[in-house]
C-alpha cells in the first residue's frame, strides 16, 4: 500500500513568518475593499420582495432565472417551494431591497412581466407577495456572529478541559484567521453574501476546527513520548505525522467540492468556491498558523515545569534536531 507524506520532515514552523506574510497579503488588502466596498449581502440580509408562483409543468429553475434576468431583475433568487411546479422569487429594485408594500408590488409586477414575455400569461399564477424588510437581515446577521461565537466558547471549553488553556486560545485564533480569509475571498470574488454562503463559513469553521484538534492532539501524546525534546520540535513532529491525514482529507473533500463547482447549479455554486477556499486556509492555518501561536503562548506562558519540556525557540529559518528544512 502507498502511503502518502509517510516519512514527512519538514520545517513548518520555521517557516511561521513566510506564512505570516502570505497571510497578511491576502488579508488586509481584502480589509480595505471591505471598508471601501462593503459585502455583497443578499436580500435576505438586505431585504427586497418575495413573490410566490405556481408555473406550468415543464418549466424549471433555470428557465425562471433566465426569464427574470431578462426582465431586468438581475441577481433574483429562485427556488422550489413545494412542488416542482411552485417557486419563491426574491428579487429586489435597484441597489436597496423594497421595504414598503408599494415597492414589493411594483417588484411583483416587473416579475410577471418578465414571466409573462417569456412563457405567456397564462403559464403562471401568483400566490403571494411579501415585503422583506432589512431588520429580518440584520436578527440573521446577528444569529450568525452568535453561532460563531458559541463554536469559540465551546471550543475554549473542550481544549481547556482535554488539553490545556494555551491549545485552545491558539486553535481559536486560528480560526478566527480562517473566518477573516474567507470573508476576504467572497469580497475578492464579488460573492453575494446569502444563508448559503453563510452556512459555508459555519462549516469552514468545523472543518478548520477538527484538523487543528487532530494535529494539537497528536502534540499532547508527543509531550509525553518525547520529553527531553524542546516544544518547537515536538511541533513540526507533530504536524509532519499527521500530515497524509491532512492531505488525504482535504483531496478527497476537495474533489468532492470541484464536481460542486463545475455541475451544480449557481444557488450551490457559491457554497462550494467558499468551502473549496476553506480547506485550503484551514488545512493552512492548522499547520503554519496555529501551531506557531501554540508556540509563541508557550514561550510567553510556558507550561514546561509542568511537562519537563523545553519551550525554546528555533531561528524563523533554521530547522530543528531531527528536521529538514523544507
Amino acid at each position: 500500500m502507498i502511503r502518502v507524506f509517510a516519512s514527512a520532515n519538514y520545517d513548518f514552523i520555521g517557516l511561521r513568518r513566510t506564512a505570516y506574510v502570505l497571510s497578511a497579503a491576502l488579508i488586509l488588502p481584502g480589509l480595505l475593499l471591505m471598508l471601501a466596498r462593503g459585502l455583497n449581502y443578499s436580500i435576505e440580509f438586505t431585504g427586497g420582495t418575495l413573490v410566490q408562483v405556481t408555473l406550468s409543468p415543464g418549466i424549471d429553475a433555470g428557465q425562471v432565472r433566465q426569464a427574470v434576468t431578462a426582465g431586468g431583475l438581475v441577481g433574483a433568487e429562485i427556488q422550489n417551494f413545494g412542488s416542482d411546479r411552485e417557486f419563491v422569487i426574491r428579487a429586489r429594485l435597484g441597489l436597496a431591497g423594497p421595504a414598503t408594500e408599494q415597492e414589493a408590488q411594483r417588484t411583483a409586477e416587473q416579475v410577471s412581466a418578465a414571466l409573462t414575455q417569456r412563457f405567456g400569461a397564462d403559464a403562471f399564477t401568483v400566490q403571494r407577495v411579501e415585503a422583506v424588510g432589512p431588520k429580518v437581515g440584520g436578527e440573521l446577521r446577528q444569529k450568525a456572529l452568535g453561532a460563531i461565537l458559541l463554536s469559540f466558547l465551546a471550543t475554549l471549553v473542550y481544549l481547556a478541559f482535554r488539553f490545556e488553556w494555551r491549545f485552545g486560545v491558539a486553535a481559536v485564533l486560528a480560526t478566527g484567521h480562517d473566518i477573516l480569509a474567507t470573508i476576504v475571498f467572497t469580497r475578492y470574488l464579488d460573492l453575494e453574501v446569502s444563508l448559503v454562503v453563510v452556512s459555508a463559513i459555519l462549516t469552514v469553521i468545523g472543518y478548520s476546527l477538527n484538523d487543528t484538534i487532530v494535529i494539537f492532539d497528536r502534540v499532547r501524546e508527543n509531550l509525553r513520548k518525547y520529553k527531553r525534546d524542546d516544544f518547537t520540535g515536538i511541533l513540526n513532529r507533530s504536524v509532519n505525522e499527521t500530515l497524509p491525514r491532512t492531505v488525504l482529507t482535504g483531496g478527497a473533500t476537495l474533489m468532492a467540492l470541484l464536481a460542486m463547482l463545475f455541475l451544480a447549479g449557481e444557488i450551490i455554486r457559491p457554497f462550494a468556491w467558499v468551502m473549496a477556499f476553506g480547506i485550503f486556509t484551514g488545512t493552512f492555518s492548522s499547520m503554519y498558523i496555529a501551531s506557531p501561536i501554540l508556540l509563541a503562548i508557550e514561550k510567553r506562558w510556558p507550561g514546561a515545569g509542568a511537562r519537563g519540556v523545553k519551550a525554546t525557540v528555533a531561528p524563523a529559518g533554521a530547522a530543528p534536531p531531527g528536521i529538514a528544512a523544507s
